[in-house]
Formats: C-alpha cells, sequence, structure tokens
C-alpha cells in the first residue's frame, strides 16, 4: 500500500483496494469557558457551539443557554495535528462554578480523556513502535475469533466492550463497558504478567480512534485491530507511530491501512 490516499488493502480471501466508507473526523475539542480549559474531549469537529453549551448544561455550570453571553470556533494546532477551541463566556458570577468543578473534575464511564483539559495532554509526543513482528491473514481472522471466545461477560450482556492480545496462537481477553476500560485492563494484565506487548497485537471489539492508537503504542503492539472503522485522527497517529493498524475485521474480511508489512501476504502484493 502506497499511501493511504490508494485506500486500505480489503482482505476477503485475496487482497485488493477497497473503497470503505469515508473515515469518520476526530480531533481534540477543548470546551473553553471565560478563558478556563473544563475539558477536552476527543469528537466530531461541528455544531461545536451546541456541543459547549450542551456541555456546560450537562456538567452544571450553567443554567441555560441565557447565561451564555457569546462563542467562539477557534482553530489550534498541537503537535503538527488539527484542534479545535470551543470558548464560551458567561454572565458575571458563574466563575465561581467553574474553579469547583476543576478541582473535582472527574471524567465519564468510558471516557478516553478522563481528566485532560489541555489540548497538549490530549495529543503528546509520539511514541513509535519499531518492533517486526508478524502476522498472517488467516492469523488475524483468528485473532478476532479468540476475542469473541475469550469474552465471558458478553454472553451475558452485548453491552460490553473486548480488548485482547493475541500473540500468534492464543489471546488474554479483558472486558468493560468502556473500550477504554478493557484496553488499559489489558495492559495492566500484560504488565503484571511480564509479557511484552511488542509481540503480539491488539484486538478491539469497537471502533478504533485515536486514544486508543496512542494507547496500544505506549503498550508497544506493533499491531492494533479492531472490528469496526478507525477514525481519521487514529490512522494519522498509527501512521507516524509505526502501528500496522486494521479495520473492519469481521467474519473472513478486514481492511489494512497503515504499515502492511507485518501483514505477511501482502509482500508479494503488487503495491509493495
Amino acid at each position: 500500500m502506497k499511501d493511504q490516499a490508494t485506500g486500505p488493502l480489503r482482505w476477503d480471501g485475496g487482497w485488493h483496494h477497497a473503497a470503505p466508507p469515508p473515515t469518520p473526523q476526530e480531533c481534540p475539542v477543548a470546551v473553553v469557558i471565560d478563558g478556563m480549559s473544563q475539558a477536552v474531549l476527543m469528537a466530531t469537529p461541528a455544531d461545536l457551539m451546541d456541543f459547549a453549551i450542551g456541555f456546560a448544561l450537562t456538567e452544571g455550570l450553567i443554567a441555560s443557554p441565557a447565561d451564555v453571553t457569546d462563542f467562539e470556533d477557534a482553530a489550534v494546532e498541537a503537535g503538527g495535528f488539527p484542534a479545535r477551541e470551543a470558548r464560551l463566556w458567561l454572565r458575571p458570577g458563574l466563575a465561581a462554578g467553574l474553579a469547583e468543578r476543576r478541582r473535582n473534575m472527574l471524567g465519564p464511564v468510558g471516557c478516553g480523556l478522563c481528566g485532560v483539559d489541555s489540548i497538549a495532554a490530549a495529543l503528546p509526543k509520539v511514541r513509535t513502535v519499531a518492533s517486526d513482528w508478524a502476522m498472517t491473514p488467516a492469523q488475524v481472522i483468528a485473532a478476532m475469533q479468540a476475542l469473541g471466545q475469550g469474552q465471558i461477560l458478553r454472553r451475558d450482556t452485548p453491552a460490553i466492550h473486548g480488548a485482547g492480545f493475541w500473540d500468534g496462537s492464543s489471546a488474554i481477553v479483558r472486558e468493560d463497558v468502556g473500550r477504554h476500560n478493557a484496553l488499559d485492563k489489558l495492559a495492566g494484565a500484560l504488565a503484571r504478567a511480564g509479557r511484552s506487548g511488542g509481540q503480539g497485537a491488539i484486538v478491539m471489539s469497537s471502533r478504533l480512534s485515536v486514544d486508543l492508537v496512542q494507547k496500544a503504542a505506549r503498550i508497544g503492539a506493533p499491531v492494533l485491530i479492531g472490528a469496526s472503522a478507525p477514525t481519521d485522527l487514529a490512522l494519522a497517529w498509527a501512521e507516524r507511530a509505526g502501528i500496522t493498524l486494521i479495520a473492519r475485521a469481521r467474519g473472513d474480511a478486514f481492511d489494512l491501512y497503515t504499515h502492511p508489512r507485518r501483514i505477511a501476504a501482502t509482500r508479494d502484493h503488487d503495491d509493495q
């Protein structure tokens, strides 16, 4: 695969260029109120005035949109990646509530950026993965099957995410209502077992967002596989981090987006 512009390679018993749906946009959006950053969330950069006002309402920072006196959508940058600041200004008298919230800030369940209140923290320096560990298309399919077999909690309820580590023959699986939490549990299990993240693939039951790619890089995993689609920022981060990203891995098919050298059968493909 020469670059992302040509599209991913689709495996469905053989290789060909795919035409998947466009990847969803994702970027860090800082909600800044009266000049004070309240939180940074990974979000689709659209309808940001609604997003900022809705955040302020649901967090109890304002009682109604009438408390907002002005709004600005500002494009910023961090680490070479685009980001946005959704800036609100409130009527006088509400600043004390903002300061109190920052002292007691807790992230919502399953949030990938819990407690982060700066764009720089959301987009830290890219950590690269150099492992040459490789797998075959058949092993990609087997890894997804092993993830499903290891999801014990999901047998009782489908509303559970899974994260697995596939070493070529077996998988360690952890589950949680939050996909980020599931991956954190997996990271802890690997560390406690003394397992090297560089000798296997991380397999997720979910879509792949940039924070999952960042966590995979910290674990040192050379391959990240997801059952659903990746975001555009996840693809850009995986490319820079040297991670082989595979998405829409379902049944006997999957899409290969970045660093295809680790998927053995691609080495003879025309685009290599």
